[in-house]
């Protein structure tokens, strides 16, 4: 699909001589991917906004985990902002309008961001690995400033290894790039030609971007559950949430990064291998696009799965959903105090016009009265509400 330029054609041979144009079932997964696409833009935004609010209020409270998944969080948002421009060159018959220097943009943000996503899961296990399992020695190391330094580090090292994005062919779009050349499909990182450079890359996101940092979720994660079986200061409830939550995180880098990385692997070992034009394009395409719409995906899954696997950010949206309430309550008792007011005022002034000007007096003291009842109440029904709110 459109945003790997890696997931090139095989050639015939071990050569990066031109071979014969391959033309994927492109029209098969058009209204799939777009309703995909849709998808993930619907459900992830929301949530990631969300988060990044949530995890930033953890920031403020010097939570080192919070710096970690709000910079996750930013990364999706990241992501998630070029899905409406692949939903429309999905939608437009995989032509790319916007010029070859946003294809190569667009393409970029979403290689930074899966990889970005991938460390910084790993740097999020390794935290709770540290923090779990060398509980006092950790409590001098495990500094935001620290964390801070390791998010930025990842981010750089990340660009600087995906700056030839930029220089790719199949980011050419205004020349067909990935298509064969100038005057094709203005295509924007389509399958096209495998060279060895491009065989080269593959291997190296597949060891460095996926083998690896999958081995550091299994062996931390591995080694918190065995840490918290051993303990006795936690109940059995509360060791099977960290069980869940260690399995949900390894299942879900399988899920979302597993086959997408497979693929890429297979095309990496079959370009050595003679074989018949198209071959593989023609035999690994569906299997391609639901890899991609899997790693799309997991943008929307993310934020979930920060609220299952943190008590502060469940506690946090318990105090935001009671802050609204409350605000709401006072808005409301607030209006209808002003209404209440008006009226009065109303029947005072009509009360001066037909010259009973003598219950002036009494109705300033009734009305202070009121307002006075008003202060009174409102405080202590605002308790109450939060009360049911956090109850």
């Amino acid at each position: 699909m459109h945003m790997h330029p890696v997931t090139t054609a095989i050639t015939v041979g071990r050569n990066d001589s031109v071979g014969p144009t391959c033309e994927p079932p492109y029209a098969q997964d058009r209204v799939p991917l777009v309703a995909l696409y849709s998808a993930v833009l619907v459900v992830g935004l929301p949530a990631n906004l969300a988060t990044v609010y949530l995890t930033f209020l953890q920031v403020r409270r010097k939570n080192v985990l919070g710096i970690y998944l709000l910079s996750l969080s930013l990364c999706d948002l990241t992501y998630l902002l070029t899905l409406p421009l692949w939903a429309a060159y999905v939608n437009g018959g995989h032509r790319w309008p916007f010029g070859s220097l946003a294809c190569k943009v667009t393409g970029y943000v979403f290689f930074n961001n899966m990889y970005v996503s991938i460390f910084l899961l790993c740097c999020i296990s390794a935290d709770r690995y540290v923090a779990v399992v060398y509980a006092v020695e950790s409590r001098g190391l495990r500094r935001q400033r620290l964390a801070s330094a390791v998010c930025l580090a990842v981010c750089l090292v990340v660009a600087l290894g995906h700056m030839p994005v930029f220089t790719m062919p199949e980011g050419d779009a205004d020349s067909g790039g990935g298509s064969g050349g100038g005057g094709g499909p203005q295509h924007c990182f389509e399958p096209g030609q495998s060279t060895a450079s491009v065989t080269g890359f593959n291997y190296a996101r597949f060891c460095v971007g996926f083998a690896a940092p999958l081995a550091v979720l299994a062996g931390t994660n591995h080694a918190i559950l065995a840490n918290v079986r051993a303990s006795t200061g936690l109940r059995h409830g509360q060791k099977e949430k960290v069980r869940y939550l260690a399995v949900a995180v390894v299942l879900l880098f399988l899920v979302c990064f597993g086959p997408y990385h497979v693929i890429l692997l297979m095309r990496a070992v079959t370009y050595h291998f003679p074989m018949e034009a198209c071959h593989f394009e023609n035999c690994v395409y569906t299997p391609y696009t639901i890899s991609l719409g899997l790693s799309t995906i997991n943008s929307a899954v993310n934020p979930i799965l920060y609220v299952l696997s943190s008590d502060n950010i469940r506690r946090e949206i318990t105090r935001g959903l009671a802050s609204l309430r409350n605000r709401a309550v006072f808005r409301q008792r607030s209006t209808d105090s002003s209404q209440h007011r008006m009226n009065n005022s109303s029947d005072r002034e009509a009360a001066i016009v037909v010259g009973h000007n003598v219950i002036d007096k009494p109705y300033t003291l009734t009305s202070l009265s009121k307002c006075g009842m008003e202060r009174t109440f409102s405080p202590a029904a605002l308790q109450t509400d939060k009360k049911e709110i956090v109850l």
